[in-house]
């Protein structure tokens, strides 16, 4: 297990310093974590206003609230989103919230689908095998294809085939991801493809992280 130390109190961590147990969470974490992430100076009201609805929603629902969700009801846009958390929203403000989407996670499969839309659309795919973890995301995104894409699509009940909008994003995600081995962040996903957060949620309603990065088939 992977530690983080902050004023001699310890915490454990996964490699991308997400916190492993939520009920450790304290303000200190959110504080040491936001210096480790080089962010300058101290937490103001609206970061604690973002993490503080992060941390309720999640004991609500049990689930990690979606980028949407969060800027809807806190009445935020993207663009002030990416001013408070640069590093983006999963790896910014649910970090600092100690929270991820593998907590309270559920993993469901759904009904097969396929690009092609053909009558007997499992005949091209029947014995392709696609390996992905436990939380449904492609272990080796080499290994993607448009089949995989909606197919995890129709899991998220996605029922329609995939538009012309959506393949522009799950490209620019891959194409970003392949240059650089680094994935986009939100704020640059919504600025590359002029869509703004809501529109973003129109054609990914389950999010960034487990909506358009699983279709993509990038890590989370």
């Amino acid at each position: 297990m992977k530690a983080f130390t902050y004023k001699n109190k310890t915490y454990g961590v996964d490699d991308q310093n997400f916190l492993l147990d939520y009920y450790a969470w304290d303000e200190d974490f959110a504080k040491g974590m936001a210096a480790e992430l080089n962010k300058n100076g101290e937490l103001t009201d609206p970061h604690w206003e973002v993490i503080r609805f992060i941390r309720n929603r999640f004991e609500e629902t049990g689930v990690c609230p979606v980028v949407h969700e969060t800027t809807r009801l806190l009445g935020l846009n993207i663009k002030t989103l990416q001013g408070l958390f640069p590093t983006g929203y999963l790896r910014g403000a649910c970090l600092l919230a100690g929270i991820s989407y593998r907590h309270g996670w559920v993993y469901f499969f759904g009904e097969p689908y396929s690009v092609s839309q053909k009558n007997d659309p499992e005949e091209a795919y029947k014995n392709k095998v696609y390996r992905v973890n436990l939380f449904g995301f492609l272990v080796d995104p080499s290994e993607w294809d448009e089949n995989f894409a909606a197919r995890r699509a129709y899991e998220m009940d996605m029922k329609n085939k995939l538009t012309d909008k959506h393949w522009q994003i799950i490209k620019f995600l891959r194409d970003g991801y392949e240059k650089n081995q680094k994935i986009p962040t939100i704020y640059e996903c919504c600025e590359a493809n002029d869509i703004d957060i809501d529109e973003f949620a129109t054609l990914f309603p389950a999010g960034y992280h487990r909506g358009a990065l699983k279709i993509a088939g990038l890590p989370g």
